[in-house]
């Protein structure tokens, strides 16, 4: 039973030296282990091996059928890369569940969605990337409704969107689901994906083959541009002089564009202040860490995807030991079902921890008289102040912003965020959270002192 995890190849573009699956499949795994990371490697490369080389396909064994789909979807185009730099082929990748018993799981399993070549409708997006996969939070509430307007009318109200976020928080999972949602809803519309470290090597390319003029038509005849890490336009003087231009003619057109980064447009260095002008000229609107029950939702979400019964107590157990990037997560998950697959053990905490010790660094908790403590010394005023019932506007702001993080990134209940200052009620905590929201999305310079306090307790 074999799983084809990709589109037919183009041609071939070379004869390959010999069919020893087996020998070229160790040069290739060589290969892979200097280009993808230690964890990824030693869980789903390691246990595969070369099987059959039958004209453009290259077959794989794998040990069982969830490896087949994870392969396919997340490492294809690097396994393809390495069969390419040692072959000089094309190849198309088939991969096979090692045992009879687990191949007829694998025929009962959905097919896998073949991964879709750049160029094919020269979007770039990746089918699984919708709004229907993306779980809403507190944490995330404004940029999901934010990005489904906007693939609801593109070129509206809110352009440009710029979305902002620490890594792995899933601004790459909504930039796409915009252009899924919005080709699924307008076929004729042009849409384009691209990261732009990829926009930076095309631009490079351009220029070697004189071929610029061919790059800016590209790119200026888009309905839809959706720039991923644009933060990677630092130090790029020449790029960031073609993004600017490339936005420019896009919005004067009516255009829509949407950019993602690890931070807000001001404070990306050494960006133009045109071009920091533009980023921030339509709607800027940030994704947090999500709060505990969110993470319980995204990982019973992915467990269902995989067909996978998660017991609650598991959920709850990887939702606590992951508090900050919703792809480690999900990273954990996937390596907990496929220790589970391998072993043929039972999904339990113990299994969940064996499962995480090498990806979660153990770190301990976070008392909340570290966090009153870390924000009053942030507005340069006394603990004993900050707990205090006095209602001058430094002393209300600090403390709202520590009811804040109480809530947000300890998620303490509201009772127990008033408990912390004296028994307050928890429609004033409510009054808190919600008025320090507000300001985040308002002030620029009160966001950045509260990111900097938060980024101090994630590292507890």
């Amino acid at each position: 039973m074999s799983l084809a995890s990709d589109r037919p190849s183009a041609s071939a573009k070379g004869p390959h030296p010999g069919n020893d699956a087996s020998e070229t499949w160790s040069e290739a795994l060589e290969l892979l282990r200097l280009r993808v990371n230690r964890e990824g490697f030693d869980t789903w490369l390691a246990p595969t091996r070369g099987r059959a080389v039958k004209n453009d396909t290259f077959e794989v064994d794998v040990p069982n059928g969830f490896f087949a789909d994870w392969l396919g979807q997340h490492y294809a185009a690097e396994i393809r890369s390495a069969l390419l730099s040692l072959t000089g082929q094309e190849y198309r990748l088939s991969f096979h569940a090692r045992d009879a018993a687990d191949a007829a799981s694998l025929r009962r399993r959905r097919p896998l969605a073949p991964v879709r070549a750049p160029g094919t409708n020269g979007s770039r997006l990746q089918a699984r990337h919708t709004f229907d996969t993306f779980i809403v939070g507190e944490h995330s509430r404004l940029a999901a409704a934010a990005a489904r307007s906007v693939a609801e009318h593109p070129g509206g109200t809110y352009n440009p969107l710029f979305l902002y976020g620490g890594v792995g928080l899933g601004k790459t999972h909504l930039l796409q689901a915009i252009g899924n949602h919005a080709l699924a809803t307008r076929p004729g519309l042009k849409v384009h994906y691209v990261p732009a470290e990829t926009l930076f090597l095309e631009l490079i390319q351009a220029i070697e083959k004189n071929s610029r003029l061919d790059f800016k038509h590209k790119y200026r005849a888009l309905d839809l541009l959706l720039l991923d890490d644009i933060h990677y336009l630092v130090g790029k003087e020449r790029l960031q002089e073609e993004v600017f231009y490339i936005f420019n003619h896009l919005h004067d057109a009516g255009s829509q564009v949407v950019f993602t980064s690890d931070r807000p447009p001001r404070e990306i260095p050494t960006l133009e202040d045109r071009l920091v002008s533009r980023l921030g000229s339509g709607l800027v609107v940030d994704i947090q860490a999500p709060d505990l029950e969110t993470r319980i939702a995204i990982i019973q979400q992915k467990a269902a995807v995989e067909e996978q019964e998660l017991p609650h107590d598991v959920a709850l157990y990887i939702a606590n030991r992951v508090k900050t990037s919703v792809r480690e997560l999900e990273g954990c998950l996937v390596r907990l079902l496929a220790l589970a697959g391998l072993t043929g053990r039972p999904i339990t905490i113990d299994l969940a921890e064996e499962a995480s010790r090498d990806l979660v660094e153990a770190t301990p908790p976070v008392d909340h008289g570290e966090v009153i403590a870390a924000t009053a010394d942030e507005f340069g005023i006394p603990v004993s102040d900050i707990k205090s019932v006095r209602r001058t506007k430094q002393l209300a702001l600090a403390r709202q912003v520590a009811m804040y993080l109480l809530r947000k990134k300890l998620n303490l209940s509201l009772k127990e965020v008033g408990y912390c200052f004296g028994g307050k009620d928890h429609t004033t905590v409510m009054h808190a959270v919600d008025k320090i929201e507000r300001l985040r999305a308002s002030d620029p310079v009160l966001a950045a002192r509260i990111r900097k306090l938060a980024s101090g307790i994630s590292r507890g």
